[in-house]
C-alpha cells in the first residue's frame, strides 16, 4: 500500500508517508491496553495534542502518501470510499464515504458507477459534486503534483499522454452525467477498485483549485476538521469544519473540538512527557509508531503498562537495491548482499525483539498471501560471509566496490545503516551513508534521477491486508515513474510483470493469496530488495485519551478523543 513510517524507516509521508504513516491493512487480533485504558469511549469537546518529531510530507493528498499523513488526512478529507474505522467489527472493510454505496460494476468489471450522498460540502459551504471528485482524482496525473498513491492512474483508462487537468484539461474516461453521478472506465477489470478510491489521491477538490503549490500550506477541507493554523516544521492546528454533516459520515466520530500537532520535538522528550503526564500532556499522544528504545525499561510499572498499546504491524522495513546501477545490475552481486547483511544486528539497531522481528520474505506473516521461506539463510540471522564472498567472486567483484546507501536523518535508521555498513565491509563492499532530511526523504528516493545505489525504507499494504498492494507497486517494471516512484529497485522483469498481471485477474481470494506468495519467492530469487524486519507498534497515549484502538498497529484519529474534556 503505502510507504510506512516505521521508526526504522517513514514516512511518510510521513514521507507518507505520508506518510504518511500507518498502513490501512490490518492483522488478526485487537490492540492491547490495560483495564479502563485507552479503548474507553471518548466524549465530545476539548483539544487532543499530538507530539511528533517530524513534519508531515504534504497537506496535499495527491502528493502525500504514507502511514502518518494518511491518518491525518482522514481528519480533513473524505473520499468516495474509505476504510472502516478502527472500532468497526471489520476494521479492514471498505465502506461508503462520500458515496451512497460501494461501486456498481459492469459485467465486464471495467466500468464502476457511484452516486454521491446528498448534503456533502466543502468547508466553503459549496456542495461537493461529481465534477469536484473527478477534478481531484485527475490531479493524480500531473507530473509535478501526482507523486502520491499511484493506483488511480494505474487502473483508470487515461490517454498515455494525459498530464492532469492543469496541463491536459478534461479526462473523458471519468464521466459525470449529473452532479451526483460519477462513472469510471478502467483499463481492465480490477476487483478492488473500491479500495483504490479510498486512497488519499481520491480526495475531491473544487474545480480549478490546487494548481502549483496552492495546497502546500493550505487545504480545502471535506472532512470534520479544517486547517486553522499551519507553521511548517512547528505546528498544525485544526478546528471543526462547520460544513461537515455528521449524518453523512458514519466512520468519523470527531470527538475533539480541536487538534494541535506540535512538530519538531525530540523523541526522548516526547516519551518523557507521555510518561510524566504533566498538565495538558494527559491529553497527548504521539504519531510516531513506537516509543524510543531507551524508554522500554521505564515503562514496566503497572500504571504505565495499563496505558501501553502494542500491536504487530503489517509493514516491512527493507533495503531496496537499485538494479540499474552497476554492479547491482548483476543478480549474483545482489544475492551476495542478501547473504552478507547481518539482520540480527539491524534488528538490534531497531531496538531488539520488543520492537521488531527479522524478516526473510517481502510479504510479512501478518499479511494475507504470506509464504514462509528463506532463500538466503544464515545462522542466527547474522549473515553468511563465505557464501557472499563466493557469489561476489563469481560476479568478478572479489576486489570489492563502493555503494551509497540513502537513509533518513533519524537515529534508528542511522544505526541500521551503520549495521549494514559494517556487515558489507566484511565482504569488501564499502558503504557510504547518504543522510536525507526526514520531510523530503521519500520524495528524494522516489525520484530515480536523485536515487543512489540503495535505500532503507518501509512498505505497508493499502487495504484488507492484501498482497495485491504489496508486490505490484514495489516490483511492476511498467510503473517506474520519474517522480513518486515506489519501485525503488527499478526492477523490470517480464516474468514478474506477467505474474503480477495474472495475480490481479484472480477473483478467488485463496487462489490470489497463493499466487502472491509464490511471486514473493520468485522475486526474492532476483534479490531486488533485502527484507530486514517487521516492526511492532508501541504507543503510550495520555491517560485522558479514549478511542485509542489499533488492530493493525495504525492510529485512527477519527475515533480518538478525551474521556473528560474538562481535564488538562
Amino acid at each position: 500500500m503505502k510507504r510506512s513510517t516505521p521508526r526504522t524507516a517513514l514516512g511518510l509521508v510521513m514521507a507518507s508517508a505520508l506518510a504518511l504513516s500507518a498502513c490501512s491493512g490490518g492483522s488478526a487480533g485487537g490492540s492491547t491496553s490495560g483495564a479502563g485504558g485507552s479503548s474507553e469511549t471518548p466524549r465530545k469537546g476539548g483539544t487532543v495534542q499530538v507530539l511528533q518529531n517530524a513534519d508531515f510530507s504534504y497537506l496535499d493528498p495527491t502528493r502525500g502518501w504514507d502511514g502518518g499523513v494518511n491518518s491525518f488526512y482522514r481528519l480533513v478529507y473524505r473520499t468516495l470510499v474509505t476504510k472502516a474505522a478502527n472500532d468497526a467489527s471489520d476494521p479492514n472493510a471498505m465502506v461508503p464515504d462520500l458515496a451512497e454505496s460501494l461501486g456498481k460494476v459492469s459485467d465486464d468489471g471495467k466500468t464502476w458507477t457511484y452516486t454521491l450522498k446528498e448534503g456533502v460540502k466543502f468547508d466553503t459551504g459549496a456542495a461537493i459534486t461529481s465534477k469536484d471528485v473527478k477534478f481531484g482524482i485527475s490531479r493524480s496525473w500531473d507530473p509535478e503534483i501526482g507523486i502520491g498513491s499511484p493506483y488511480l492512474k494505474q487502473v483508470i483508462d487515461a490517454p498515455k499522454d494525459y498530464e492532469g487537468p492543469y496541463r491536459s484539461g478534461d479526462l473523458d474516461t471519468i464521466e459525470t452525467p449529473d452532479d451526483r453521478t460519477i462513472v469510471f472506465h478502467l483499463k481492465e477489470a480490477f476487483p478492488e477498485f473500491d479500495a483504490v478510491l479510498s486512497m488519499p489521491s481520491g480526495t475531491p477538490f473544487p474545480e480549478g483549485t490546487g494548481k502549483g503549490d496552492e495546497f502546500i500550506n493550505d487545504i480545502v477541507a471535506s472532512g470534520p476538521y479544517d486547517l486553522e493554523k499551519f507553521t511548517p516544521g512547528s505546528v498544525i492546528q485544526l478546528k471543526r469544519n462547520p460544513e461537515w454533516d455528521a449524518s453523512t459520515d458514519e466512520q468519523r466520530k470527531a470527538y475533539p473540538d480541536n487538534w494541535t500537532f506540535t512538530i519538531g520535538i525530540d523523541g526522548a522528550t516526547i516519551d518523557e512527557r507521555l510518561i510524566a503526564q504533566q498538565g495538558s500532556d494527559i491529553n497527548s499522544m504521539t504519531s510516531a509508531p513506537s516509543i524510543q528504545t531507551a524508554t522500554i525499561a521505564r515503562i514496566q510499572t503497572p500504571a504505565l503498562q495499563q496505558r501501553l498499546v502494542k500491536n504487530p504491524s503489517t509493514c516491512l522495513t527493507y533495503m531496496g537495491l537499485n538494479t540499474t546501477k552497476k554492479p547491482l545490475n548483476d543478480v549474483k552481486v545482489r544475492q551476495a548482499i542478501e547473504y552478507a547483511v547481518d539482520k540480527s544486528s539491524v534488528l538490534n539497531a531497531a531496538g531488539g525483539t520488543q520492537f521488531a522481528t527479522v524478516a526473510n520474505t517481502i510479504i510479512p506473516s501478518t499479511v494475507s498471501g504470506h509464504k514462509d521461506f528463506d532463500l538466503y539463510p544464515s545462522e542466527g540471522g547474522k549473515g553468511d560471509v563465505e557464501k557472499a564472498k563466493a557469489l561476489l567472486a563469481e560476479a568478478g567483484q572479489d576486489g570489492g566496490f563502493e555503494l551509497t546507501l540513502d537513509i533518513r536523518a533519524n537515529p534508528v535508521m542511522q544505526r541500521q545503516g551503520e549495521a549494514i555498513q559494517q556487515a558489507l565491509q566484511k565482504v569488501g563492499i564499502d558503504v557510504k551513508l547518504n543522510v536525507i532530511d526526514v520531510s523530503t526523504y521519500y520524495e528524494t528516493i522516489g525520484t530515480p534521477s536523485q536515487q543512489h545505489d540503495a535505500a532503507i525504507t518501509g512498505w505497508c499494504p493499502d487495504w484488507n491486508s492484501s498482497a495485491s498492494t504489496f508486490l505490484p507497486p514495489l516490483f511492476d517494471g511498467r510503473n517506474i515513474y520519474d517522480k513518486g516512484n515506489s519501485n525503488l529497485a527499478q526492477l523490470d522483469d517480464q516474468a514478474v510483470n506477467d505474474a503480477i498481471d495474472a495475480g490481479k485477474k484472480l477473483t478467488d481470494i485463496d487462489a490470489a493469496n497463493t499466487a502472491w506468495g509464490a511471486l514473493d519467492e520468485q522475486i526474492m530469487q532476483l534479490a531486488p530488495v533485502v527484507p530486514l524486519n517487521v516492526e511492532n507498534r508501541l504507543y503510550l497515549p495520555g491517560e485522558n485519551l479514549g478511542g485509542f484502538i489499533t488492530p493493525s498497529g495504525d492510529i485512527d484519529y477519527t475515533i480518538i478523543g478525551l474521556k473528560d474534556p474538562s481535564r488538562g
